[in-house]
C-alpha cells in the first residue's frame, strides 16, 4: 500500500445557522409563524413585544441608510423614540453595543439573502414548543367526538344485556367513519372466544339494533341496506315511497348509472312516478357516518391584503399587519453587555443578543420577500381581481423568480401556506399559478380560466341532455381556446364534476 498526500481544490455550498433560519421562516405559515415568534420570546430574555404600536399598519420598505445611521449614534437616552420606528428593529441595541460587534459579534447583512437553489425543506409544524411526548393539552381538551363515542353513548343508554352489549361493541369497532359495517359477519363471529359460542344471528340482530341509533342507518354492509333503513322510517302516506323501495331493492344498478327508460320499463313506472321516487332517494344518506365524524377545522390568516384605491383606480397591496407580534431588542438587557467581559453571564447575553438580531433581521426579509412577490402577482393578474376566474392570465413561478430576480425555489417556499385576502375572497398565493393553453389567435389562456369555463357551461346545461366532454371542447373552440377532449375531461375530474350521463336529470312532470 502506498501512502501519498494529495492537494485538491474545490467548492462545496454549506448555510449557516442564521440562513437557515431564515429560510425557515419564510417557509412557515402565519399560524405556525406566530408560534415560532412565541416561542423566541420565551427562550430569548432579548426579545420583547411592543404592547403599544401607534405606527399604521406593516411598513414592508426596507430600512433606509439614514435611519441606521442615525440608530447606530442614538444614546440610551433616544430609546424611547425608538419605539415608534419599526424598521431598525433588527439593527438597535444599548449604547455601546455597536462599538463592541466587531470585537465578539458577528456582522449582521443589510439584506438577509434567502434566495438560493438550496433545496433544504424544514417542516413548518409549530411543533417545536411541544416537548415530543405527544399532542398538547389543548389538542386532547379540543378533541372532537367520533362516530365510535357518539354510538357507544347510545348503547349505555341501551337496555341490553351483558351478552349483547359486548357484541355490540365489536360491532361498532368495526364501523368506518363513513357509517359502513367494515367486517364482514363471519369475521366478528370468529372474533369472540370461542367458549362464549356467539350465533352469527345473535350478531345480526344486535346490528340491526345499532343501525337503528343515531344516525339512522350506520353499520350497513351495502348501500341498499343503508338506503332501505332510512326508507323504512318514513311515513307509508308518503306517495312514492314504495316505488324508492322497489327501485333500491330491485333495480339499484341501473339508478346508477341512470338508465332511466331501462328503469321505467323494468319499474314499470311513469317519469313522473319515477322523478318522485328519485326526488325521495336523492334525500337520504347514502353515508350517514359521516356527519358524525369529526371534521378538521382549518383556519387562515392571510399574509396580504388586496385592496382598490377608488381615487386612483388602482389595486393596493400591503402586508397584514396583525400576522405576528412586533418586536425589539430589549434596551434594558442590551445594556448589560460588557465590552471585553469572558464571563459565563456576559456570554450569555452576548449570544442571545446577537440571536435576537438575527431573528428580527429574518423576520424583516421574509416580510420584503412576500410583499415583492405578492405585489409582482396582483401586477400580472389585475384581471381576475377585476372580473373573476375566467379573466386568469397564465403564471408560473419562473415567471415572478424572473420578475423579482429570485431563484424558483424561494418563490415555492413563499407562495406556500401564505394567503392574499382580496375583494374575491381569500386564496393562497400559489392559486395564482396556472398552467398554459394555446388559443387559435396564437395566444394563451390559463387553466384556470378554462375550468371556470367548463364550470360555467355545466351549470347552464340542459339537465336532460347534458353536455359531453367533445361538446364542451367545441364550445371552447368556437371561442379560439384549443383544448383536447382528454384535456376538458381531466379539468371535469378536477372540479368533482361527474361525467354527462352522470349529470343526466328527469324533469318533474
Amino acid at each position: 500500500m502506498k501512502i501519498s498526500l494529495q492537494l485538491k481544490l474545490g467548492q462545496h455550498l454549506s448555510m449557516t445557522p442564521q440562513l437557515q433560519q431564515a429560510i425557515k421562516l419564510l417557509q412557515l405559515s402565519t399560524l405556525d409563524l406566530q408560534q415560532e415568534i412565541s416561542q423566541a420570546l420565551e427562550s430569548n430574555p432579548m426579545l420583547e413585544l411592543i404592547e403599544h404600536d401607534d405606527s399604521d399598519g406593516f411598513d414592508s420598505d426596507a430600512e433606509t441608510s439614514e435611519d441606521k445611521e442615525r440608530t447606530n449614534n442614538e444614546s440610551d437616552s433616544s430609546q424611547e423614540n425608538y419605539e415608534n420606528d419599526r424598521q431598525t428593529q433588527a439593527d438597535t441595541t444599548a449604547t455601546d453595543d455597536n462599538q463592541t460587534e466587531g470585537e465578539w459579534g458577528e456582522n449582521i447583512p443589510t439584506e438577509l439573502s434567502t434566495d438560493s437553489q438550496w433545496e433544504d425543506t424544514y417542516q413548518g409544524s409549530g411543533s417545536g414548543s411541544f416537548d415530543g411526548e405527544g399532542e398538547s393539552i389543548e389538542a386532547r381538551s379540543s378533541a372532537e367526538e367520533t362516530l365510535q363515542d357518539h354510538l357507544l353513548w347510545q348503547l349505555n343508554l341501551s337496555h341490553l344485556s351483558e351478552r349483547d352489549r359486548i357484541i355490540a361493541e365489536a360491532i361498532i369497532d368495526s364501523i368506518a367513519p363513513d357509517g359502513r359495517l367494515s367486517s364482514d359477519i363471519d369475521d366478528l363471529v370468529q372474533g369472540f372466544d370461542p367458549e362464549d359460542e356467539v350465533e352469527e344471528d345473535e350478531v345480526i340482530a344486535v346490528l340491526h339494533r345499532i343501525q337503528h341509533f343515531d344516525p339512522v342507518g350506520v353499520g350497513y354492509r351495502s348501500l341498499s341496506e343503508c338506503l332501505l333503513i332510512q326508507l323504512n322510517l318514513i311515513d307509508i302516506t308518503v306517495p312514492a315511497l314504495a316505488s324508492a323501495k322497489l327501485i333500491i331493492r330491485e333495480h339499484i344498478d341501473l339508478l346508477g348509472v341512470r338508465d332511466y327508460a331501462q328503469l321505467m320499463r323494468k319499474a314499470r313506472l311513469k317519469e313522473a312516478e319515477l322523478s318522485a321516487a328519485i326526488s325521495l332517494i336523492e334525500s337520504l344518506n347514502p353515508q350517514p357516518g359521516a356527519d358524525i365524524a369529526p371534521s378538521t377545522a382549518t383556519y387562515v390568516v392571510p399574509d396580504v391584503l388586496v385592496s382598490k384605491d377608488l381615487d386612483t383606480q388602482s389595486w393596493r397591496v400591503e402586508l397584514n399587519p396583525d400576522v405576528a407580534p412586533k418586536l425589539r431588542i430589549n434596551a434594558d438587557y442590551a445594556a448589560l453587555v460588557q465590552r471585553g467581559n469572558s464571563s459565563a453571564d456576559n456570554t450569555y447575553l452576548k449570544d442571545n443578543l446577537q440571536e435576537a438580531r438575527w431573528f428580527l433581521k429574518s423576520l424583516q426579509s421574509r416580510n420584503d420577500t412576500l410583499m415583492k412577490v405578492a405585489t409582482r402577482i396582483v401586477e400580472h393578474q389585475v384581471g381576475f381581481l377585476e372580473h373573476g376566474e375566467e379573466a386568469m392570465k397564465p403564471l408560473v413561478l419562473h415567471d415572478i423568480a424572473e420578475a423579482v430576480e429570485m431563484h424558483e425555489s424561494t418563490i415555492s417556499r413563499v407562495t406556500t401556506q401564505k394567503y392574499m385576502h382580496t375583494p374575491r375572497g381569500i386564496f393562497e398565493l400559489k392559486y395564482f399559478f396556472s398552467s398554459h393553453v394555446s388559443t387559435a389567435g396564437g395566444g394563451e389562456c390559463s387553466s384556470t380560466a378554462i375550468r371556470a369555463i367548463i364550470r360555467k357551461l355545466v351549470a347552464a346545461e340542459n339537465t336532460r341532455k347534458p353536455l359531453s366532454d367533445s361538446k364542451i371542447a367545441d364550445l371552447l373552440q368556437d371561442q379560439g381556446i384549443n383544448v383536447a377532449r382528454r384535456t376538458i375531461a381531466k379539468y371535469r375530474e378536477g372540479l368533482n364534476i361527474p361525467p354527462s350521463n352522470e349529470r343526466k336529470r328527469l324533469t318533474p312532470g
